[in-house]
């Protein structure tokens, strides 16, 4: 019977708190970027104004956390890969770029499992960005 099947719990979208959860996250994501100097290398790869990487990034997270694809709707298909292959991203810009997500999960007080969770996709998909040695 289904009643014996285990209720699926909140998505981490819903556990963020929704596109509003998920837009502090990213909007502190991008201010550390802009602010922090240990990020000045993930830094120069974003344009000057960072208004469309926010979207962009909030558009995306919103669906990959299991909320709605607003990104998809926008744009099709992510292809995370072909659009940052323009971009040299070796290891230290990986890493600048899960220290400042890690740092913004902490600020906004994530939940320390939902972070670790989260901090292992992220970086899994982050590694599969790289396109240069080191």
């Amino acid at each position: 019977m289904d009643d014996d099947l285990p209720q699926p719990g909140p998505t981490p979208f819903e556990r963020l708190g929704g596109e509003p959860g998920v837009r502090t996250l990213v909007d502190r994501f991008y201010d550390l970027m802009d602010l922090e100097p240990d990020f000045a290398g993930i830094r120069r790869l974003h344009p000057t104004s960072l208004d469309g990487s926010r979207d962009k990034l909030h558009w995306f997270l919103c669906g990959w956390l299991g909320g709605p694809d607003l990104y998809v709707q926008r744009f099709g298909h992510p292809r995370l890969r072909a659009r940052h292959l323009p971009y040299a991203i070796g290891i230290a810009e990986r890493d600048q770029w899960m220290a400042c997500m890690m740092q913004a999960m902490q600020e906004q007080a994530v939940d320390p499992a939902l972070a670790g969770r989260l901090a292992e996709s992220f970086f899994g998909t982050a590694d599969w960005m790289r396109n240069k040695g080191s």
